[in-house]
């Protein structure tokens, strides 16, 4: 991949990121600001190594980063050369969806749950999704199993609503919040959706679009074992 930075883009965007300025690295590398002004305004092409392995030790990074963007960088790099390979955190939603019973079930505010990570270029490209749109929940009950199962992560993305085409959602049927398999029913007046469990010891029922609010579509799961 061709280096999309130079050493002064590198330097200058993690001392943005620490909060110094150029006089503060100077400083507290114990190097004259000229060395450092040099570097950022691309007239120091070949920088004494001693001094720049200073400034690194100020900007938390080692002396490689800054020359060739290769080494390591204490807690988050400032920028990445291919944003799409960079991970995103997706936040867990408070409601947890049950499939069966409907209970809305809360978190313990002392137990967030596990954080999950997913790449931003899987989430642009393949779910064509915004990372703020989409939420993490669990899923409780055997109401669409054996698609998914209790204690199955679940993303959902909050932008798509609509049951059209079919497939598995987390709404509020006027019971409570579920994970159901929806699909539109044509021609029905008012609109109305088809309410389907995987599982068929569970009977499927029918709701005008007025009698439920859906809270997203479910585009992937995860599954301990």
């Amino acid at each position: 991949m061709t280096e999309q930075h130079t050493l002064a883009d590198r330097l200058r965007a993690r001392a943005h990121q620490l909060g110094l300025t150029p006089a503060h690295v100077a400083e507290m590398a114990g190097v004259n600001r000229s060395f450092v002004y040099d570097i950022l305004r691309g007239r120091s092409a070949r920088p004494g190594i001693d001094r720049l392995a200073e400034v690194a030790r100020v900007l938390k990074v080692d002396r490689d980063w800054l020359i060739h963007g290769i080494g390591e960088v204490e807690g988050t790099p400032p920028f990445v050369d291919n944003p799409d390979d960079a991970f995103v955190a997706i936040a867990h939603a408070t409601p947890r969806p049950a499939m069966g019973g409907g209970a809305v079930v809360t978190e313990d505010g002392d137990t967030p749950g596990r954080v999950y990570h997913f790449r931003q270029s899987w989430i642009r490209h393949k779910l064509k999704a915004s990372p703020s749109q989409l939420r993490i929940m669990h899923v409780e009950g055997d109401s669409m199993a054996p698609t998914l199962v209790s204690g199955d992560a679940v993303l959902v993305d909050m932008t798509r609503r609509a049951p059209n085409p079919p497939g598995i959602f987390v709404l509020d049927d006027g019971m409570g919040l579920v994970a159901k398999r929806l699909e539109h029913i044509p021609n029905s007046d008012p609109p109305a959706v088809r309410v389907i469990s995987d599982n068929k010891h569970y009977p499927e029922y029918e709701r005008t679009a007025d009698e439920i609010h859906i809270v997203g579509r479910i585009r992937w799961f995860a599954r301990e074992i």
